[in-house]
């Protein structure tokens, strides 16, 4: 049994279903789980003690929304100025370079980044598998999500609709949907724990509908719902996928993606910024959720998703920072932020609150994940907090609402302490990893990866 006791924080935001908030006190845990928090302090023996004054404490942060490997190619200069189609298009040339190495290695770089900015629990959405390098991408990335310590949910994604069959992606990206199923099937058994406190779970996430047949969409929908799993998504991203879908299939993504069971309580899409007031509702009725990623958004002129109606209704909304070639970084505080800045473009009425934004990027997250062991600060939950010191410079003069602070202001600084499953991960705002080699390493493969699609194809992508 181990014990470790955090004391008089600053502010304590639980995400409860109250949403208790308070200072001072205490949170104990016990080998994973929390075992006591209030705002009296207490006497206990423990194995390490947290002086959490000035310290903003909230549940660990949950990602729902990410591309790993895309880590390998940020900002490249000939798609910095792209919207979404053609800037896939490019990236698939570079994409289509990825190894083993090259995924295990960006996958430390990004759940590393998300964790130094207070996230304990990621999804992640790999759907590209080049023919010529292993078939067991993902398993690269839960080897390196495991060393870490961080708290994965992975997704089996997928792409079988290539461009000699009207797709976007190059052929020799793309797999046969028979090889799709059989892999899934193994990692499944392999990795996917579905009990409390699960540091490894495996959903099923089809690239988008512009990327993989009708036929795949349905029976993934089916095959989760009959083996209890999450299924996940991109929808309603961009104008153009709205023209596609109408054309190829006579429905808006929405009324498409409904029509082949994607409607539904294990579902959750990304970005879902083009749906109308029905579609919505629709979203609601059916425990539908969605991963907002504004900045994603707002990089490839998107649009502004309707996240206020949504939550107005009852949608289940969480927060995604997206591949980090569309954002261009992993920074789940500044996702945070700029949920809550972009809606006031909007009308005020659909504005976001700190506290708003902040509960999306827990509970809300927690929720569209099928969880409900984290993203809270209650006894019996899972240990994974994190805490943030407001004694910077960038917090002077913001301390009459501490919680709200962290939200408007921009940190300089990575979170304090990050404790996944009752382990202290990040500590004095330190990581166990020797950050300087593991850029060095991303740094070359990336380079190599550039360098070997301009022989190959011919693009200037410099």
């Amino acid at each position: 049994m181990s014990r470790i006791l955090i004391q008089n924080p600053l502010a304590v935001a639980t995400m409860n279903d109250s949403l208790d908030e308070y200072s001072g006190g205490h949170i104990l845990i016990e080998d994973d789980k929390i075992l006591s928090l209030g705002s009296e302090g207490i006497d206990v023996q423990a194995d390490e003690f947290i002086d959490a004054s000035g310290m903003v404490v909230l549940p660990g942060f949950v990602n729902t929304h990410h591309h790993l490997y895309q880590s390998l190619t940020r900002n490249i200069p000939l798609m910095q100025n792209q919207p979404l189609f053609s800037w896939l298009s490019n990236h698939y040339e570079v994409w289509r370079e990825l190894t083993a190495e090259a995924v295990s290695v960006s996958t430390k770089t990004g759940l590393l980044e998300l964790m130094k900015s207070g996230t304990t629990t990621s999804s992640d959405h790999l759907y590209l598998f080049p023919h010529h390098t292993s078939d067991e991408l993902i398993d690269a990335e839960i080897g390196s999500a495991i060393e870490l310590g961080a708290r994965f949910q992975p997704t089996r994604g997928s792409m079988s609709l290539g461009k000699s069959k009207g797709g976007l992606p190059p052929d020799d990206t793309v797999q046969t949907e028979e090889k799709i199923q059989k892999d899934t099937e193994r990692l499944l058994s392999k990795y996917h724990d579905d009990s409390d406190g699960a540091m490894t779970r495996i959903s099923l996430a089809p690239c988008s509908p512009f990327s993989v047949t009708p036929e795949l969409m349905k029976s993934t929908a089916e095959f989760a719902i009959a083996n209890g799993l999450q299924i996940h998504t991109h929808l309603a991203e961009t104008l153009d996928e709205e023209a596609f879908c109408i054309e190829q299939y006579g429905d808006r993504p929405a009324i498409y993606a409904d029509k082949l069971g994607w409607m539904n309580s294990n579902a959750w899409y990304a970005h879902a910024i083009h749906l109308n007031d029905e579609e919505i509702q629709r979203m609601a009725d059916t425990g539908t959720g969605m991963s907002h990623c504004p900045t994603s958004n707002m990089r490839l002129g998107s649009g502004i998703a309707r996240i206020k109606e949504m939550l107005n209704k009852g949608v289940k909304v969480s927060l995604g920072v997206d591949g980090s070639a569309s954002n261009d970084a992993g920074n789940i505080l500044m996702e945070i932020r700029n949920a809550m800045m972009i809606s006031r473009l909007r009308d005020e009425k659909y504005w976001l609150t700190a506290r708003d934004v902040l509960w999306m990027a827990t509970r809300g997250g927690a929720s569209v994940l099928g969880r409900d062991d984290i993203g809270q600060l209650s006894t019996g939950k899972q240990a994974d907090i994190a805490l943030f010191s407001l004694g910077g410079l960038e917090y002077a003069g913001g301390l009459s609402d501490p919680l709200a602070s962290l939200v408007f202001s921009v940190r300089t600084t990575p979170v304090d302490y990050l404790i996944v499953n009752g382990k202290i991960q990040i500590k004095n705002g330190k990581t166990k990893i020797d950050e300087t080699s593991l850029a060095k390493t991303h740094n070359q493969i990336a380079k190599n990866m550039l360098t070997k699609a301009q022989d190959n194809t011919g693009i200037k992508f410099q």
